[in-house]
């Protein structure tokens, strides 16, 4: 049975740090890409970064570039968002979500076929 699971979310304050774990069960690691996509109510869930495992591929929206990186931990299947100078416009839950392959910016939700449950992440001014 594939699982993902998340972690790490809370409230933080502007400018501050959190740091967001997808860590992972049931299908081969090293052959997908995962990926973070966040969602606030009303919304469609916008990717946000993603790692491969199968070719070192990432990307990062714009709107978080320069301020989240991503990190993958083969033995521990787990998949990292470090989140820094954080912005009230980052308040969302975040899901982690995992497709074969490579990432690319051009997939859209609905082509991942696991999901995590999502964690909050709450950034108040």
């Amino acid at each position: 049975e594939v699982q993902l699971v998340e972690s790490g979310g809370g409230l933080v304050q502007t400018g501050g740090s959190l740091r967001l774990s997808c860590t992972t069960s049931g299908f081969t690691f090293d052959d997908y890409a995962i990926a973070w996509f966040r969602q606030v109510p009303g919304k469609e869930r916008e990717a946000v970064s993603c790692f491969s495992n199968w070719d070192g591929s990432t990307y990062f929206a714009d709107s978080v570039k320069g301020r989240f990186t991503i990190s993958s931990a083969t033995a521990e299947h787990t998949v990292r968002l470090q989140m820094n100078s954080l912005k009230p416009e980052d308040t969302a839950v975040y899901f982690c979500a995992a497709i074969k392959g490579y990432c690319s910016p051009y997939l859209m939700a609905y082509e991942y076929p696991h999901w995590g449950q999502g964690t909050r992440v709450t950034v108040s001014s």
